[in-house]
């Protein structure tokens, strides 16, 4: 019986996220309110029944009643973060505060699946982390010097970068934290503040070349403690926020070309990075060593096909790291492949809801914000699904929101209070403006009647 029920769970579970998915899309397009209020009504009773569904499974498969705790504390959790977030900020983005929920459930599913303490401390990090969140949009809103502190972000990303290459031990190949803590996660918010504050002011030749300096600053003591993905990351963000700003073809051009002479220099350089690619181009030559990571993975992801084994019917325990770099992989094995692509478009739902902020927005400083952050998220989900389809080297980043990871699940978390922070800031201009298109006409009107007719 119980296996029954995991083999007609697998379909329930997808079914709910297919719909949760196209309800992303289909609101965009929804002009009234009442009507977008109703779809985010569906979208939580939609995530509700997943998580009941799924936690269900895995209680029936382990018979271990923390996993009926875990659920309801879980729940409390998602509870009093919609409810705050209505009480507190009632021009918050709702969908922006759902797609945040959604990715957190399947990460928690996950996580209980595979190892039920990890995903205890995961939910710890989050609470503690959305607290620190509820006061985000308030200190966006009232804080107007942050954009003077330019180089006090500069300041703060490479000391902290610093100490971790001096300071930190080396863990798989990398030196990432210290006492626990991956700075470069919180730095990659300092760095899109430092390039947003900079660029916002001016765009000449002379500011391009200091973002350069520091950008490169904080690329290379990165490089040099071989954390290849979030290097990456940075130089990314960096070009991006150059181009849009000075609408430079030339910076974009000559950005791009450096950093593919960068890519070739340090795969000669070091040694990880050859060992990267070789296990990108044949990962079955290098089975016994470093292609065995992602050649796990692409059994996994092949062995769920596009509906999936079912929760607790897999082996993604034997990908090495799964719950970090490689969550994306059991997904799929245990989820579906269907799952998975519904999984990306809602992270590029969340993309383009911070595009759509960003070109919204007037305020430059709060735009370049906007669109930094969503470069850093959207090329960090492309890094993680990308290495683990093998569709580009390991570059060993976390799946935002979804991998197990405190300081990236913290700063991630962030990250969004900043982007709701930006969204609510872009509501008071659209009421302004409004306000004050009322008051010009109004003016007009009042003129027009007290005008006395020409006599001739």
């Amino acid at each position: 019986m119980i296996n029954v029920i995991v083999e007609l769970s697998k379909y329930i579970i997808l079914t709910l996220m297919i719909v949760y998915t196209f309800h992303c899309f289909y609101m965009v397009r929804r002009q009234d309110a009442e009507e977008k209020n109703e779809l985010l009504r569906k979208q939580i009773i939609l995530f509700f029944f997943m998580d009941f569904t799924a936690f269900l499974v895995i209680y029936l498969k382990t018979e271990n009643f923390e996993v009926i705790t875990f659920y309801i504390e879980m729940m409390v959790f998602f509870a009093v973060i919609q409810i705050l977030y209505r009480l507190f900020y009632k021009k918050a983005s709702l969908l922006l505060l759902n797609n945040m929920c959604m990715l957190l459930s399947v990460g928690f599913i996950m996580l209980c699946r595979l190892d039920i303490n990890a995903a205890s401390r995961q939910l710890l990090i989050a609470s503690a982390g959305s607290a620190v969140a509820l006061v985000i949009p308030v200190m966006i809103r009232k804080m107007k010097f942050l954009r003077k502190l330019t180089w006090v972000y500069a300041g703060i990303g490479i000391v902290l970068l610093a100490a971790v290459l001096v300071l930190a031990q080396t863990s798989y190949g990398a030196k990432l934290s210290l006492m626990g803590i991956q700075p470069s996660e919180a730095i990659k918010i300092t760095f899109v503040f430092f390039m947003a504050a900079l660029l916002s002011k001016d765009t000449s030749f002379m500011t391009v070349v200091q973002a350069t300096v520091i950008a490169a600053l904080h690329v290379g003591i990165l490089v040099l403690s071989r954390d290849l993905g979030s290097a990456v990351i940075f130089f990314v963000t960096y070009l991006v926020m150059i181009y849009v700003s000075t609408k430079n073809l030339g910076y974009l051009g000559i950005g791009t070309a450096g950093g593919c002479a960068a890519s070739v220099v340090a795969y000669y350089l070091f040694g990880h990075v050859r060992e990267r690619v070789s296990a990108w181009k044949d990962p079955m030559a290098v089975y016994q060593n470093e292609g065995y990571q992602i050649v796990q993975s692409l059994f996994a992801i092949g062995t769920g096909g596009w509906f999936g084994m079912g929760l607790c019917q897999g082996s993604p325990e034997i990908i090495p790291v799964v719950k970090n770099d490689f969550i994306f992989s059991a997904i799929c094995e245990e989820l579906g492949g269907i799952f998975g692509i519904c999984l990306i478009l809602v992270c590029m739902s969340f993309f383009l809801m911070i595009v759509n902020i960003a070109l919204k927005i007037k305020n430059r400083f709060y735009k370049l914000i906007a669109l930094g952050l969503g470069t850093e998220y959207a090329f960090q989900v492309f890094l993680t699904i990308g290495g683990a389809t093998k569709f580009i080297p390991l570059t060993g980043v976390t799946l935002p929101l979804v991998s197990y990871g405190g300081s990236s699940l913290m700063s991630t978390i962030l990250m969004l209070a900043i982007i709701q922070g930006l969204y609510i800031l872009r509501e008071d201009e659209d009421e302004e403006i409004e306000r004050h298109r009322k008051e010009t006409a109004q003016r007009a009107f009042e003129r027009t009647k007290t005008a006395r007719p020409i006599r001739r």
